[in-house]
């Protein structure tokens, strides 16, 4: 059994400490020196060194010495060292140290008498306590509140221990007797924590017999009256209704401890609505009340706790719940937001719409940093309102629609791919929504916001207005063309004097000139740069926003202008009775993609068109030339087709991982629990029974499931050293969440004594030693248990490594005994997750880790492929299986997981099949560390030819 430990202090390691040093420093007569030297002991001792010399000095030079600090560090140095023998014996020195304690106890400091109490109530060895019981009684009366809170506390010690009842017997009369009569809340609290745990029915009784003072008791007592209550209602379910009566009359207490307090023993105890419902409504008090942004994430939790149990109460609760969208914190934002969407039915969405609509307005006016974030985030909710209940779209989507210029890009995306829904999901809304588009469309000024909505506006402008409309507001924000001009010196003076257009690039041609180093040089110089920012016209922004993301080179919204023209000219040949209005159309678009094309080839941007760009211009060139009734299908009908298939895909996934969540197994309250252990007692000792009915409540649990288990337990066993070594180590790893345990066994095969054998570990990666074991001695044959804590910093695959050493009686110098590497596997941290489109490609286009990992496998399927990877790298595939359905040869997908530690792992599979039928390709993997890319990618290369 482990050595329990009652006191943990900072050690620095790179401070040394000699016991010569320490032993000089207490023999002087230096106090602050003595002080020094008593704590360098006290934190050797807790590293693991045994210091034995130590002891004699301390109790002839530091015993008498009247310096409360020398006292209190003499306390603490009592409390650490052994005080028993191998046999469980107290050793004969520690009866030195009684008259001491005995001392301390009868000091006419209250202080030193507070300390020396304190301190026995760690000591568990009844040969020490008994001598000074008559004195601790005696301090139960003393007139000072610290010296009887103290005495309380080490009577209940004393109480507590094996033999406590023999040695003082009547003390739960004495400590009732003192109850009865004590004024100060903390020692009342003491003394009625220790009839609380020591005679239960006394402080039951003492609580029925002052029901009606609980209110007027202290903080610190009424925090021990709701653990008793807590306590007695587990075990006596019949008498639970007399005691919520004493909660629900701490819910008015003053202290918000104990009204938190109450309300969490309300929902462990009852599920009666009127108790949930009070309970719900405290927890909502003390969310608008505190001012801690911890205390608010911690009733946040609770209350997600009662939504997923209670969610017919908290639903009458949401707008509570909402006024905590007034804290600054984004954290609490988006708690708050994530409750009360799941609280959202008929009755009430109109009024969370409104609240919504509010706090983004808000957010308009102030200019606080984390606004844009907060105002992606109300965003978001609202789409989430709106495709629950399309009655309310109507009512937001105008408003959101004034932030498609905003200059959060990401909200902006928000809002652009929720009008793109709702424009799809409501037909009634969609005249309004494109007339509204095409009057702002002219304040957006991101790319991939211009490029969404230039999808709309080719889809669903149908009417001959409405396409009139879609094809002038694409003119006007691309402005006058062309996209440049070059003029030649020789052209005469007319060409001079030309006045270039607004926002376009003129270039004009010099002779060789002499530059101020003497040297020659041609010049190229533009008269009017392309990225002047836009002019303010009459208190609005003026057009040319398309025009001025094309000067700076992005012709992926180029193609996506290309393809929206053609389109809106496909559809106007269908609407427009008038040839000439067609033809005149068709060449207006013509000439703007064409010129679109020439500025792409032109040297005046620093990047040319690339070429998946300029294919899609071209094919827009040629469609509109000479168009086909299949081509027009496709462009005009299957796009929107493809679309209403997203739209639903995403709809049917989200219906099936609800379902898939409702139908994971708990074990409900009422399900019978078979104890069939206690069927045959005969020839079990108690604690054998009670490991087994341990084992029968984990099978009703379903954390114990067959005796499989086992069988897994001794597959996580890792052999540390050779057979033939004459130290045997193996170890079990324990990985947890934060931290790693390993159970080592160390098994001594000589016929020798192994004295000081420690087990010294070490640790590469973000791995850390809590401590280091201590030193044993294994007798011939035998074995010993030894436990080892790492905590764990960061997702990353780690190295445990180390050596045994020890000393034998036939060898002279200590033996050392190398461990084999124990590798921790990242697979162990990470766990599937799911996440938008659009955050996969801001985490994507953010995070600066890659690994780049080649594909080499012997698997000749695509779909195998991404099957063997997911499941290698236990991530989830955020690409739809309908992406994935048709044999082409080729095949990309997108895998996310996040680690324990809230760290994000995206990858990119891409593969090819070749003629010979082997897959080529690359894995790429981006993360925010280096750790996860680097790990992921050794995983991954591992694994992915096939094997398991």
């Amino acid at each position: 059994m482990e050595k329990s430990c009652t006191l943990l202090i900072h050690f620095d390691k790179g401070t040394p400490a000699i016991a010569n040093e320490i032993k000089e420093a207490l023999e002087g007569n230096d106090v602050p020196a003595k002080i020094d030297a008593m704590k360098k002991a006290i934190m050797l001792l807790l590293n693991g060194e045994t210091l034995p010399q130590l002891f004699i000095t301390i109790v002839r030079y530091v015993l008498p010495s009247e310096d409360h600090t020398v006292q209190k560090l003499l306390l603490l140095y009592l409390e650490i060292i052994e005080k028993t023998d191998t046999k469980g014996r107290v050793l004969p020195e520690m009866i030195l140290i009684c008259q001491n304690l005995r001392n301390n106890l009868q000091h006419p400091n209250e202080y030193i008498r507070g300390v020396t109490l304190r301190f026995l109530c760690r000591l568990n060895e009844t040969e020490i306590i008994e001598p000074l019981i008559p004195s601790v009684l005696q301090n139960l009366e003393h007139r000072h509140p610290f010296i009887r809170r103290n005495a309380i506390l080490a009577v209940m010690t004393i109480y507590k221990l094996p033999q406590g009842e023999q040695l003082l017997v009547d003390a739960p009369e004495m400590i009732e007797k003192a109850l009865s009569t004590e004024q100060d809340p903390s020692a009342k609290r003491n003394a009625f924590l220790m009839l609380f745990t020591c005679a239960q029915d006394r402080a039951i009784n003492y609580l029925l017999t002052h029901v009606d003072r609980v209110s007027e008791w202290g903080e610190l007592l009424q925090m021990v009256v709701l653990e008793l209550i807590r306590k007695v209602c587990r075990t006596n379910r019949a008498e639970k209704g007399k005691y919520i009566k004493i909660i629900i009359s701490l819910l008015n207490a003053p202290s918000t401890a104990v009204i938190y307090e109450c309300a969490s023993t309300l929902v462990s105890l009852s599920s009666a609505p009127t108790a949930i419902r009070a309970a719900a409504n405290t927890y909502c008090q003390l969310l608008l009340s505190q001012s801690d942004n911890n205390v608010k994430l911690i009733v946040l939790d609770r209350l997600n706790e009662l939504k997923s149990s209670h969610r017919e109460i908290m639903v009458d609760l949401i707008m509570d719940v909402l006024r905590a969208l007034s804290s600054p914190n984004l954290d609490i934002r988006r708690k708050t937001l994530d409750i009360v969407l799941e609280l959202i039915t008929p009755r009430n969405i109109n009024e969370v719409v409104l609240t919504l609509k509010k706090e983004v307005m808000k957010t308009q006016s102030g200019e606080l940093e984390k606004n844009g974030e907060y105002r992606q985030m109300l965003i978001q909710a609202i789409h989430s309102c709106a495709i629950k209940f399309p009655e309310v779209a109507s009512t937001v989507v105008h408003l959101l629609m004034d932030f498609l210029g905003d200059s959060n890009v990401a909200s902006a995306i928000d809002v652009v791919v929720f009008v793109r829904e709702i424009i799809e999901t409501n037909p009634k809304l969609r005249v309004s929504i494109i007339t509204r588009l095409l009057d702002t469309f002219y304040q957006i000024r991101a790319a991939r916001v211009c490029s969404c909505a230039l999808w709309i506006v080719g889809e669903y402008c149908l009417s001959l207005s409405e396409v009139e409309s879609g094809i002038a507001t694409i003119k006007q924000c691309l402005g006058e063309l062309p996209f440049y001009s070059v003029s030649e010196e020789g052209e005469g003076t007319d060409a001079s004097k030309k006045t270039p257009q607004a926002n376009s690039i003129t270039v004009s041609s010099r002779r060789p000139a002499i530059l101020a180093d003497g040297t020659y040089a041609t010049q190229s110089a533009a008269s009017e740069t392309a990225f002047s920012a836009p002019t303010v016209v009459q208190g609005s922004l003026a057009s040319g926003n398309l025009r001025s993301l094309l000067l700076t080179g992005d012709f992926f919204l180029g193609a996506v202008v290309a393809c929206t023209l053609t389109k809106l000219v496909l559809r106007l040949q269908e609407v427009q009775p008038s040839k000439v209005e067609v033809n005149k159309a068709t060449t207006q678009a013509l000439l703007i993609i064409v010129s679109m094309l020439q500025l792409g080839q032109s040297p005046v941007l620093s990047h040319p068109i690339d070429n998946d760009s300029q294919d899609r211009i071209v094919l827009c060139i040629r469609l509109l030339c000479n168009t086909g009734d299949d081509l027009r299908k496709i462009w005009l009908q299957s796009c929107r087709q493809s679309f209403v298939k997203m739209l639903s895909e995403k709809q049917l996934r989200e219906t099936e991982e609800l379902k898939a969540k409702a139908q994971v197994s708990h074990a409900q309250p009422d399900d019978l629990i078979d104890f069939y252990h206690l069927k045959s007692r005969k020839g079990m000792s108690q604690l054998e029974l009670e490991d087994e009915v341990q084992d029968d409540l984990k099978r009703a649990t379903g954390e114990f499931v067959n005796d499989t288990d086992d069988a897994n337990k001794l597959n996580r066993i890792l052999q540390l050293t050779g057979f033939s070594d004459p130290v045997y180590a193996e170890a079990y790893v324990t990985v947890h969440h934060y931290d790693i345990v390993l159970d080592i066994t160390v098994i001594n095969r000589t016929k020798e004594t192994l004295q000081n054998l420690c087990l010294e570990l070490a640790t590469m990666g973000d791995l850390k030693l809590v401590e280091r074991p201590q030193n044993y001695t294994l007798a011939p044959e035998s074995s010993k248990q030894i436990k080892a804590n790492i905590k764990v910093s960061s997702t990353e695959t780690g190295v445990i490594f180390g050596n045994i050493v020890y000393e034998a009686s036939n060898v002279l110098e200590r033996t050392v005994v190398v461990l084999n590497d124990i590798h921790i596997d990242i697979m162990d941290y990470i766990s599937p997750a799911v996440c938008t489109d659009a955050a996969f490609r801001s985490m994507w286009a953010e995070f600066e880790w890659e690994n780049k990992v080649a594909v080499n496998t012997v698997i000749q399927d695509e779909k195998e492929f991404l099957e063997h990877i997911i499941k290698s790298t236990n991530m989830k595939c955020l690409t739809p299986v309908s992406a994935l359905d048709d044999e082409c040869g080729f095949l990309a997908a997108n895998l996310y997981a996040k680690s324990v530690f809230g760290e994000d792992a995206l990858v990119n599979l891409s593969v090819e099949k070749q003629a010979d039928g082997k897959l080529s390709g690359y894995i790429r993997i981006r993360s925010k560390t280096q750790g996860i890319a680097l790990s992921l990618g050794d995983k991954i290369t591992l694994k992915q030819k096939g094997g398991n």
